[in-house]
């Protein structure tokens, strides 16, 4: 049997389809350093910048699935899209609870970039009203999140399997990650499957994912250079040294390589693609039930 990072076996027994549903965690953020893994901060603040990016992002998944649960018949599908609804909701406090606890501790001010991720998910990727126009928006919003949850659930395959532990991680910001990591693997096929259902076809989806992923990393790399701009353990560096220390870190192994994300996100532009191969529901149901966050908010 393979042993992850964590600690705990890999589950040989698919638990099939599961019901999705919200789980709460506690997390005790005190005396969290900015630079949660000692041995790699820029990869730390890569890693970090998703707490910025990810509270405006997951509440825009919500209200964009609020407004189109009235046109889903499927039963089915209607309770995965609670049940997602759900899980996103727990996603954003608990993240946004991290901007309160470890970056204010540090003197970071993120609203800056709070004010630009408003922008883009609140009037850019905002709700368009309910007229012909507003309905064709919807669907392109459930496009673009239906292409962000498979980068999210695939980030969430390798942050389950990386060994974080040998760069000198926090456990508990590494905790925060895999328990988000594992239910953003759980519930994989949810947004795929709403796209779907709203006639998001081949064309569409390869489209929208065209668009997602260059956004994606460029937001992500100015998180990361917004933080190192306020770590005071870091001198100042432009776009071309930070993006070499990302590489670097690639190289060893402390962040994902970009080679690899590509390759997963030219996957969804193959015909018939499903993401039920992203990551094992097994190892992140496991995951799960070992999480200490989660195992504290329920003790």
């Amino acid at each position: 049997m393979k042993l992850f990072p964590w600690g705990r076996e890999s589950p040989e027994i698919d638990p099939g389809v599961v019901a999705l549903h919200a789980r709460n965690v506690t997390f005790d953020w005190s005396g969290v350093d900015l630079q949660w893994m000692s041995a790699e901060p820029i990869a730390s603040h890569l890693i970090s910048a998703l707490n910025m990016l990810l509270p405006e992002g997951e509440r825009m998944f919500i209200e964009t699935y609020r407004e189109a649960l009235p046109y889903v018949k499927d039963e089915k599908l209607r309770e995965d899209m609670l049940g997602f609804i759900g899980q996103e909701s727990m996603h954003a406090q608990t993240h946004g609870k991290v901007l309160e606890d470890v970056f204010t501790a540090h003197g970071v001010d993120a609203d800056p970039y709070l004010r630009q991720m408003e922008y883009l998910f609140r009037i850019s990727l905002g709700a368009r009203g309910d007229d012909r126009v507003g309905r064709q928006m919807l669907v392109e919003r459930l496009a673009f999140i239906a292409c962000l949850e498979h980068f999210f659930a695939w980030l969430g395959d390798w942050i389950l399997n990386a060994d974080l532990e040998k760069f000198g991680a926090d456990p508990r910001m590494v905790d925060l990650f895999r328990w988000h990591g594992a239910e953003e693997v759980e519930h994989r096929n949810v947004a795929h499957d709403v796209a779907e259902y709203f006639g998001v076809g081949y064309v569409r989806r390869c489209a929208a994912m065209t668009l997602v992923f260059p956004i994606f990393l460029v937001v992500l790399v100015r998180g990361a250079r917004f933080l190192v701009q306020q770590d005071p353990q870091l001198s100042d560096r432009g776009y071309t040294r930070l993006l070499g220390g990302v590489f670097a870190a690639m190289w060893r192994g402390a962040l994902p390589g970009v080679p690899s994300l590509l390759v997963s996100a030219l996957s969804t532009c193959q015909p018939g693609y499903n993401p039920q191969s992203v990551g094992s529901t097994a190892q992140a149901i496991a995951y799960l039930a070992a999480s200490p966050g989660a195992r504290a908010a329920a003790s």
